[in-house]
């Protein structure tokens, strides 16, 4: 890895399809906050925003225990934006290459590291496998799979949230990250084993996953 990189988490969101009352970056992954287990994995990198909304205090508080060289992005309009409107507002003067992490998704150690030690710009897919899924539809060309579009309704893998591009390349937005990834396409495409947390049912998979050893059962 040479590019400079920032790291931008963005759990600004209610996640109230979850219905616990707290940030998803909160949930109590087999004994630690999700955010945590998200930053012990990224202990390399030096630049890295985590953008807060609702209950940012008790975020920003989590995150200082840990770690007290993260720098904090508000987002004011956390109601009603997506993850988009975060994202944007964490690549602010950031570096040459920008990482997007959505704060309720976990990822198979080997496979972020896999991404985050490349200096190329991909979108990250997975195995299809939550009740809503936003599909990444692709295209295979000379060995390579790549990204060019997505889709509610079809698509060979799912999208994750997790990508990393140039920054200079990005149009902000308030919608969703793969919306702002649209204009960039076709990019790489990483395949990468995740649980993304939005039910009760997503958190007890994940639970389950990382208990076994990020494998599933």
């Amino acid at each position: 890895m040479s590019v400079s990189k920032t790291i931008v988490i963005s759990c600004a969101g209610m996640g109230t399809r979850l219905g616990i009352g707290t940030t998803k970056a909160l949930v109590d992954i087999e004994g630690k906050p999700l955010i945590i287990r998200q930053l012990e994995l990224l202990e390399d990198f030096k630049d890295i925003r985590v953008v807060v909304g609702y209950q940012m205090e008790k975020v920003i508080e989590v995150v200082n225990s840990y770690r007290k060289d993260i720098l904090f992005v508000t987002n004011h309009n956390y109601r009603n934006t997506g993850t988009g409107g975060s994202f944007s507002l964490g690549i602010k003067h950031a570096a040459d290459m920008v990482v997007a992490l959505d704060g309720d998704l976990l990822v198979n150690p080997e496979d972020l590291r896999r991404v985050l030690s490349s200096d190329k710009e991909c979108v990250c897919g997975a195995v299809p496998y939550t009740e809503d899924p936003m599909y990444m539809k692709t295209l295979v060309q000379d060995g390579k799979t790549y990204g060019v579009g997505f889709s509610r309704e079809e698509g060979e893998y799912e999208w994750t949230g997790l990508a990393q591009v140039k920054t200079k390349k990005l149009i902000p937005g308030d919608r969703h990250v793969c919306d702002m990834m649209v204009p960039l396409l076709p990019l790489e495409m990483e395949l990468v084993r995740t649980k993304e947390i939005d039910t009760m049912a997503d958190y007890e998979n994940a639970v389950m996953w990382v208990r076994n050893g990020y494998k599933d059962m």
